[in-house]
Parts: C-alpha cells; sequence; structure tokens
C-alpha cells in the first residue's frame, strides 16, 4: 500500500494545475459575469465527469437567485455519513480574473481529484467546489460571503453528517523568496518576513488537523515551508482568521482548517486585474498540492487500490 500512495503522491502535474488555472481565469462574479461563473461550474462539472466519480450539484438560493455548489464523490467503505472534505471556492469579484483568487485553490482541488482517484479510503472522499464565497454586493457589510459554503455546511450539520475534517484550500499558489509578508491585527504567534510559505488556519477543535498537516509535510519530503495558527473559539478575536470557507464549518462545530497563501497580505495583485497566472508559482501549489494529498490520505484513511 506504501507504494501506492507514494506513487500517488509523486503523480502531482504542474502542467495540469496549471491548465486547469489557464481554463478557469477571468472575472466570475454572479453580477458582472455570470455567463463565466456558469462556464466555471460547466467545466469542474466536466474534469469531475472524465475522472469517473458521481457529480452532484447541491443548489441553494442566495437573495431570490438559485446557485449551486458542484460535488464529486469518491465512496468511501465505512457507513454513509461519514466523510472528508475537500473544498476550494471558483467565483471571483467583479474586478479580478481571479488566478490565485481562486483558481489556484480549484486547481489543486481538481488535480486532487486527479490523483486519488486510484486508491479506496475508509471514509467517502467528497470533493466541493463552491460558489458564492466573495461578497456579490461588494462594499456590503452586512454581506460576509461565504454563501455556497454556509449553505453546504448547514446542510451537513441537519442531516447529521459526520465530518472528519474539511480542508479549504483558498489561494494557494503566490509565493516566493523575495516576496514581502506582512501579518494581520492580533495575530498572536511569530509570523515568517518572507511570503514563501503556506499557513495553516485551524480553530481549537481543529488542532491535531493542524498537527497532522505537519506530519503530510514531512510525508512528502520535500521542503514545503507552512506557517500553523490555531486561534481561539471560533476565530471571532481576529477576523481575517475566518476569510473564507472554513467559518462556517467551525460555526456548525466541525473540524475544519484553511490552506492559504494569506492573500492580501502577501499578494499585490489580490482582487486587481493583475491577478494572473503569469503571476503565481505552480512549482509551490504543486508542493501543496502533495502535503494536502497526504492529509487526505490521512483523514479518509487509505486502505489500497480502489
Amino acid at each position: 500500500m506504501s507504494e501506492c500512495v507514494e506513487k500517488c503522491l509523486r503523480a502531482v502535474s504542474v502542467d495540469r494545475i496549471r491548465s486547469h488555472i489557464k481554463a478557469l481565469e477571468g472575472v466570475r462574479h454572479p453580477v458582472a459575469a455570470p455567463e463565466a461563473l456558469e462556464r466555471a461550474a460547466g467545466y469542474i462539472r466536466g474534469v469531475f465527469g472524465s475522472l469517473g466519480y458521481p457529480v452532484a450539484d447541491h443548489p441553494f438560493t442566495d437573495r431570490g437567485r438559485e446557485f449551486a455548489n458542484i460535488i464529486a464523490t469518491h465512496p468511501g467503505s465505512s457507513p454513509p455519513g461519514r466523510r472528508v472534505l475537500a473544498v476550494a471556492h471558483f467565483d471571483t469579484v467583479s474586478t479580478t480574473p481571479g488566478a490565485d483568487d481562486n483558481a489556484s485553490g480549484v486547481a489543486v482541488l481538481l488535480e486532487l481529484a486527479t490523483i486519488l482517484k486510484s486508491l479506496g479510503f475508509e471514509h467517502a472522499l467528497q470533493f466541493a467546489a463552491v460558489n458564492l464565497e466573495e461578497n456579490e454586493h461588494e462594499g456590503d457589510p452586512q454581506d460576509l460571503g461565504t454563501r455556497g459554503s454556509r449553505a453546504l455546511a448547514a446542510q451537513a450539520r441537519r442531516e447529521g453528517w459526520e465530518v472528519e475534517g474539511a480542508v479549504v484550500l483558498e489561494s494557494v499558489a503566490y509565493a516566493g523568496d523575495r516576496i514581502v509578508q506582512r501579518v494581520p491585527a492580533g495575530i498572536p504567534v511569530a509570523v515568517p518576513t518572507t511570503g514563501n510559505f503556506i499557513a495553516v488556519i485551524g480553530n481549537e477543535a481543529s488542532r491535531e488537523m493542524v498537527l497532522r498537516f505537519e506530519r503530510a509535510v514531512r510525508r512528502c519530503e520535500d521542503g514545503l515551508p507552512w506557517a500553523p495558527l490555531v486561534v481561539p473559539g471560533n476565530g471571532e478575536l481576529i477576523p481575517d482568521s475566518r476569510r473564507s470557507d472554513h467559518a462556517p464549518f467551525w460555526d456548525h462545530g466541525y473540524r475544519a482548517i484553511m490552506l492559504t497563501d494569506t492573500t492580501n497580505f502577501r499578494n499585490p495583485h489580490y482582487h486587481q486585474p493583475g491577478d494572473t497566472l503569469e503571476t503565481l508559482n505552480l512549482g509551490f501549489a504543486a508542493q501543496v498540492c502533495r502535503a494536502t494529498a497526504a492529509l487526505l490520505l490521512d483523514l479518509a484513511g487509505v486502505c489500497g487500490p480502489s
């Protein structure tokens, strides 16, 4: 089995990650570019379907309009309901082509679905591309985004899903040894000053997941720099720690972590027209993909070839 796992981790492809980002790049916004948003959804469905996964839309309503998350399921051998989630949002704000935020996260999600297809798992593994993470009504302080993941987490709680953990990929490809890292207010730990690492954000209930990510990084042995942050409660004292699709899972009592390049605290192109494929470090994204794959293998309980 170890040989199968190592082969899986080695199979991560920078070329496939690049191809996915290139296909998704462009404004994907429910008001400014609704057709592009739907094309992105169609592309994601198509990739999942081409891999042979059962694919389902998870519909939800937002301000009277119908939207959907897209979920591909790798069935597990344990009783129905127990699952591990890998999550990334595919929408953008109205001002950016969103290569890093968040075509990079979606590209890694699709690559994970590709390389993990050949393995079997104890728990179901679900790849969820979620919609409306960004703020449709930009400038509205009452609209906090994460609407697709809020709908998904709420359904999970209503239906009693046993979620072993949710891993959220939020902008994972802007990094380098010459990039200056800034620090959000209120962070209680030392943060590297060079933006060459992936940040791993968990709450107290998810501390074990953060530690398991450390083991996953060591298993890959490819030198991925990473920095952990475990926040008290559900991150209420550090609002920047809640700025993605992990927060609704925290709020519903599930373990979840966010993997992020820290977006605006590092990337000058955040939510700008300059957030393009050419600015990204795809080798870094591939390292994040390998470490995330190793974590999912651990959480879902790999049990050999599928």
